[in-house]
């Protein structure tokens, strides 16, 4: 195996990017030693797919655009009323159902991470156009599920409010979502993909409520991923899976996280993308892997 050294150095307090925002903090000493993790590879620890050109990213001006709001809901689970982004497709049409990607961000953001660093509707714009990627719609959940839900103070001690987001998220967000748009209600139209704490999350909620999710993304999922084996059962991930993307990038500090779950998946035989590309723990992994994950869910 090859060693690599993360050259991040990470000091007590620092404005960093851990999450996708940057942050200044005091970073726990646990939160740096993550950090600043060695990072061994293995020999299938490499690039899946080749990582997409810049202009993916760009906004075309000569293709029908989709419309991006926040919306808000009363979320009884966490006893407030709380706020979520939803991308429709071009076109959306209330007499036809769409497919829906939820997508959860890290531990220092919000409901408006995802637009900041990947700008989903753009990037969903130009596949839609190109019929890389089928008409669908994306919701962008605020995963810290407390009254309080602004990425203040020390966002280290929020772990809880991000547990808590799968009773908001299965009872509270979906519903909504089902209510108020022209989806299809059922878990082969249900995709799940997060960030970093997000990526957790996904792993979590996603592959524990296979009866809500058939398609899971988890880019470089951080630590609070539960050990695999309490992840789901293999028969069960095999009989309801359609597709897992598993990701992390080479420089990553947390890459030994994910590669626990692509070991563990291999040695139960379940199928599933384990791409290792060139990034760290930054936005550039994050929306690659999201132009990489949106064209295959839902075929």
């Amino acid at each position: 195996m090859k060693n690599f050294l993360i050259s991040r150095f990470v000091p007590p307090a620092i404005a960093l990017v851990l999450s996708g925002v940057a942050l200044h903090a005091q970073v726990p000493d646990e939160v740096a030693k993550n950090l600043n993790r060695k990072v061994s590879l293995a020999k299938d620890d490499k690039p899946a797919v080749e990582d997409p050109p810049a202009s993916v990213f760009a906004l075309r001006k000569d293709i029908p655009h989709g419309k991006m709001e926040m919306i808000e809901y009363d979320s009884k689970s966490v006893g407030t009323t709380r706020k979520m982004q939803v991308y429709t497709p071009p076109g959306y049409d209330k007499e036809k159902k769409y497919p829906v990607l939820y997508l959860l961000h890290g531990i220092g953001g919000d409901e408006t991470e995802w637009q900041r660093f990947a700008q989903p509707d753009v990037l969903l714009d130009g596949l839609i156009a190109d019929k890389k990627a089928l008409p669908m719609i994306v919701v962008m959940p605020n995963g810290r599920a407390q009254k309080n839900d602004r990425p203040e103070g020390n966002v280290y001690q929020h772990g809880p409010a991000f547990a808590a987001f799968e009773k908001d998220l299965l009872e509270d967000v979906i519903p909504t979502i089902e209510k108020r748009y022209s989806v299809e209600a059922n878990a082969d139209k249900r995709a799940l993909a997060g960030l970093s704490m997000g990526g957790g999350q996904t792993l979590n909620f996603g592959l524990g409520n296979l009866d809500t999710f058939s398609w899971i993304g988890a880019f470089s999922a951080a630590p609070n991923t539960k050990k695999p084996e309490e992840l789901a059962k293999p028969k069960d991930l095999k009989k309801h899976l359609k597709l897992l993307w598993l990701s992390c990038g080479s420089k990553d500090g947390l890459m030994n996280v994910s590669q626990g779950v692509h070991r563990w998946l291999d040695e139960e035989k379940i199928e599933h993308v384990w791409h290792v590309d060139g990034n760290g723990h930054d936005p550039t992994h994050w929306r690659n892997n999201l132009y990489h994950f949106s064209q295959r869910i839902f075929r």
